[in-house]
């Protein structure tokens, strides 16, 4: 431990317990038997919210709410112009409350305190790039359909949408989904994390600040059982969108399917960066590093593997173990900090099994494989961890892992890289790094993949969709085509005057 960059506590006040209601109906109302739930920060070993806890009539009560407010037409009815000026007024009460929001993620999550204000700042543009999606949506006209018919296409919202989140990205992830949904003119049900729900309750706040009419978002705040799975299974809702590991959506999937309602899905990924001996290897070596352990490796995006070429393997990893001990692991308060706490206890010995797992199975430590005790804080804190000499069938090679543990495989051809790559269950996301543009675009176009980086990790745009292929989900988040997601398609086909030739045929009676 004593290589690696380890930042103590800082002293720092932290505020007071936030307490968390739900919001129904345009109401803010604690749950009907008054029962609560607490979250414990993973960094400091304190309770820093206390959350309403809802159960079977919260959600009914949402859901119903929801359903109201669609088929009123208090909000699908409007005019995309009306919609949007919602959401512009939602980015910017976004942007006046960072400070506040993140504070209170980073202490629920455990993530490093400039992590949370980019994820929360960085939320307003979704909103702001959905408003213009609101303003602009338009289906299609065929007039060549004949003289006498005009065909029409419209794009209706598909009702009402229950959205699940997950603990990781809060913030964010419900940005990729609720702005979009509401940009449509649907109706929605929120249920975050009961790991995280304090900044699902805040954006309601600022949703009620900007105007949003009532019933037309609501948040109910809970576990899975009950809640999740009433959300998943009312006939009032038609889509569920849910962001979590790939076992909890096959039973989303599942319990949807009774009522046959939409599901999009964006679910795990065991993502690899292909490095070839061409590369930038400085600028290679920096995004594996920052893939492996942003958000504390608790990422689906996350570069969880490494593949190298047989030519450069060694040198690499002993770059990327270099460059490993200079991040500094530590207070998530502290600003200098780039990789905070694991999120739950339970969570930190499920990564370390993994670990010792694979050293039992041959894979050798290159760094870390330890749990890390950060003075002042506790031991709820993982080594940065690299393994190298791993074999693609061990299960640190092809499970997610959730945490900051680097595996190192090696290639010698491109085609054999390529099937490294897409020997997993998921296809999320895959980067490769080359000065060869034939090597990339080959690459990026046999990828398995949702997303495919090249020379780069983990950027994105509001304009660019996101998802996965195979068990990774389906369906895709932000952009045109994450719009799509919630809108319905109509035919409509007009006959243009009086021409259309009877089909049943009279005949004149005989005298």
């Amino acid at each position: 431990m004593k290589d690696l960059t380890i930042l103590p506590a800082i002293a720092a006040e932290l505020p007071k317990i936030f307490e968390g209601r739900h919001l129904i109906d345009g109401v803010w109302s604690a749950s009907v038997d008054a029962q609560t739930f607490e979250r414990v920060s993973p960094s400091h070993g304190v309770v820093v919210s206390r959350s309403a806890k809802g159960g079977v009539r919260e959600c009914e009560a949402a859901i119903n709410a929801a359903r109201r407010a669609f088929d009123t037409g208090v909000w699908s009815r409007t005019s995309g112009k009306d919609r949007a000026t919602v959401l512009l007024r939602v980015a910017a009460l976004i942007e006046a409350n960072v400070d506040r929001i993140a504070v209170q993620e980073t202490l629920e999550s455990g993530k490093p305190i400039t992590q949370s204000r980019g994820e929360v700042s960085g939320a307003a543009d979704l909103w702001r790039y959905a408003a213009s999606l609101a303003r602009t949506m338009h289906g299609d006209s065929h007039n060549t359909l004949g003289d006498d018919m005009l065909g029409m296409v419209l794009k209706e919202p598909i009702g009402v949408v229950s959205i699940i989140t997950p603990w990781n990205f809060p913030f964010w992830i419900l940005s990729q989904k609720l702005p979009f949904a509401l940009a449509a003119g649907c109706t929605v049900v929120v249920k975050p994390s009961e790991v995280t729900p304090s900044s699902t309750v805040m954006m309601g706040e600022l949703l009620v600040e900007a105007g949003l009419p009532a019933g037309v978002c609501n948040i109910v705040l809970g576990f899975g059982a009950p809640v999740g799975s009433l959300m998943s299974t009312h006939k009032d809702v038609d889509m569920v969108t849910f962001t979590g590991s790939t076992v909890v959506g096959k039973k989303i999937t599942q319990a949807a399917s009774g009522t046959l309602k939409k599901v999009a899905l964006e679910l795990g990924g065991k993502n690899a960066q292909v490095i070839f001996p061409d590369a930038d290897l400085e600028d290679a070596a920096d995004a594996v590093v920052f893939g492996a352990y942003f958000n504390v490796g608790q990422c689906c995006n996350a570069s969880s593997r490494i593949i190298v070429h047989e030519d450069i393997a060694s040198s690499f990893v002993e770059r990327v173990v270099a460059l490993s001990r200079a991040v500094s692991f530590g207070d998530p308060l502290d600003p200098e900090t780039q990789v905070g706490a694991i999120v739950t206890p339970d969570h930190n010995d499920k990564i370390d099994g993994y670990v010792k797992d694979a050293i039992a199975a041959g894979a050798r430590l290159e760094l870390g494989g330890h749990t890390l005790d950060v003075p002042g804080l506790g031991d709820q804190f993982y080594q940065p961890t690299i393994l190298s000499n791993v074999s693609p069938d061990m299960p640190i090679a092809r499970a997610e892992v959730f945490g900051p543990v680097l595996t190192v495989l090696t290639f010698r051809t491109l085609d054999e890289a390529i099937a490294l790559t897409n020997d997993t269950s998921y296809g999320l996301s895959a980067g490769v790094w080359s000065e060869n543009v034939h090597t990339c675009l080959e690459f990026a176009r046999r990828a398995e993949a949702g997303t495919v980086w090249t020379n780069t990790w983990m950027d994105g745009y509001p304009e660019l969709a996101f998802g996965g292929m195979k068990q990774s989900g389906q369906g895709r988040e932000i952009g045109r085509y994450g719009f799509d997601e919630f809108l319905e398609v109509k035919s409509v086909v007009m006959r243009v005057g009086r021409t259309r030739a009877p089909w049943v045929k009279t005949r004149e009676k005989s005298v």
